[in-house]
């Protein structure tokens, strides 16, 4: 048995220990010195803090050794994992930026502080290739999500959506614990590169295909893949704003990255084909119809939507669809597409929920109160056309460039454009969606304003962030090669 070198685990885990040091020293501040001053002051504080402590944690990633592991694989990284472990921190800074608008509490303290503890969990979670830490940073995360959800207490909206979100969450984790276990059981260890090598083999067992269906439930309901998407709708509306922004970007991002890790990694031998007339068993053919069920109820479902919150949640359910063709690739192009789609996503989604978030003392949430949203706020008007264009995949943003490079790595990925039906059906779902954003766009450009509608007017700081990510959202989109080279996986 491996010993653990507890000074190579402190080094290794720094930059998670300073988001957690940042996380309780603002929460310690809140809670005593803090606690009789302004609410805006308090909102200052802690986003000053948040900042430098994510701040503080990507500098010391760039000084961790670009290849290093711990005993047991409880501890992985790579260079790509950094990368990940960056873009993470990175939203939780954005997050962070954009709640400063934010007055549905008076509790700062305890909600910024459980948005930096569930990024701690994010960046444990992409950094492991064990099962046992995989589960637990997993529901260190779900646990800090569901919180945040209902986190409004003078909503019963959010008090629902928690609860679903929370009953859901449960039963899906039980789903996994039970893969996971089987897993095990079949190759007695819990390393992921361990378990690839004990399930490899001309014929699969029955037990592994029971363990994969198991696995792929769990982490289905994590990426909100259909049919376990059922919390996702209420979670995305009831929440407030911030929180559901995260929830969308965030956690969409190492939810998919592990996901990737199980089944790329833990399960590389066991996948199977999912060729068109010639399935064959593996988790390949499970995702295929997951990715499927994924693209046809979330794209129509959404068209059917007043509530934009509700579209944007059967959105992120449609697009869930698309980014587990890149898994379904099984190949380095596979990955990075993967990746380059999940990060532009998370980057629009963060942007809509932001310009909802600085709609949200107008009482603007359904499509129909968005009409003369140029006139009665230029900017935030240009920054929704910006993020639903590039959800749509409109050249020349980001959007577009994923959707093209994960097609195309699906179609690369078995013999005799084996996969074909499958990305005719993703270009048939990215038309329909079309409509849907074109529809929330129309409302904002095109109707008139009602005739005593005033201007709106955001904070400084929001339209900034705003701005900013629209900005990578362009710049990823005209130079998707800034982050591709990132990954290193050509």
């Amino acid at each position: 048995m491996n010993v653990v070198n507890y000074g190579d685990l402190l080094r290794l885990t720094l930059p998670e220990i300073s988001v957690a040091v940042a996380a309780l020293l603002l929460l310690t501040l809140d809670l005593s010195v803090l606690r009789r001053l302004s609410l805006a002051l308090r909102l200052r504080v802690a986003m000053l803090i948040a900042v430098a402590g994510c701040f503080e944690a990507a500098l010391l990633l760039t000084h961790l050794p670009a290849q290093a592991s711990l005993p047991e694989s409880m501890l992985v990284l790579t260079p790509l994992t950094h990368v990940v472990q960056v873009a993470l921190l990175a939203f939780a800074m954005l997050t962070v930026l954009l709640s400063g608008s934010a007055r549905f509490t008076g509790h700062i303290g305890e909600y910024v502080a459980l948005l930096l503890f569930a990024t701690v969990a994010m960046m444990f979670l992409v950094a492991t290739q064990n099962l046992l830490l995989i589960f637990v940073a997993l529901e260190f995360l779900s646990l800090s999500l569901y919180i945040l959800t209902g986190f409004d207490k003078r909503s019963r909206a959010s008090s629902e959506a928690a609860l679903k979100y929370f009953l859901f969450g449960g039963m899906s984790a039980g789903f996994l614990l039970f893969g996971m276990s089987l897993l095990y059981g079949l190759s007695g260890s819990i390393e992921l590169p361990r378990i690839a090598a004990a399930v490899s083999g001309a014929a699969l067992d029955p037990l592994l295909l029971i363990a994969i269906v198991m696995v792929a439930i769990g982490f289905g309901f994590k990426v909100a893949a259909a049919p376990f998407h059922l919390w996702a709708p209420d979670a995305y509306q009831g929440a407030p704003t911030v929180s559901a922004g995260f929830i969308a970007s965030s956690s969409k991002v190492a939810s998919f990255f592990i996901f990737g890790q199980v089944v790329l990694v833990g399960l590389a031998t066991a996948a199977g084909g999912g060729a068109f007339h010639a399935f064959s068993p593996g988790w390949v053919p499970v995702l295929a119809i997951l990715a499927a069920l994924s693209m046809i109820l979330g794209n129509l479902a959404a068209i059917a939507q007043t509530s934009l919150r509700r579209l944007l949640a059967y959105s992120a359910i449609g697009h869930a669809g698309y980014m587990l063709l890149g898994l379904i690739a099984r190949s380095p192009e596979g990955l990075s597409a993967l990746l380059y789609y999940v990060i532009t996503y998370a980057l629009a989604a963060l942007g809509a929920f932001g310009v909802l978030g600085a709609l949200e003392a107008e009482g603007i949430d359904r499509i129909g109160d968005l009409r003369g949203l140029y006139r009665r706020a230029p900017r935030l008007a240009l920054c929704l056309l910006v993020f639903l264009l590039s959800l749509a995949g409109i050249p020349p943003l980001a959007g577009f460039f994923g959707k093209f490079y994960i097609f195309s790595a699906a179609l690369s990925a078995e013999p005799h454009l084996g996969l074909l039906w499958l990305v005719l059906l993703a270009v048939a779902m990215s038309a329909v969606s079309l409509y849907y954003y074109l529809r929330v766009l129309k409302s904002a450009f095109v109707a008139d304003a009602a005739p005593n509608a005033a201007p709106i007017h955001i904070p400084s700081l929001t339209g900034t962030v705003l701005l900013l990510i629209a900005a990578l959202v362009v710049l990823l989109g005209c130079a998707p090669s800034l982050l591709l080279n990132w990954f290193g996986l050509h």
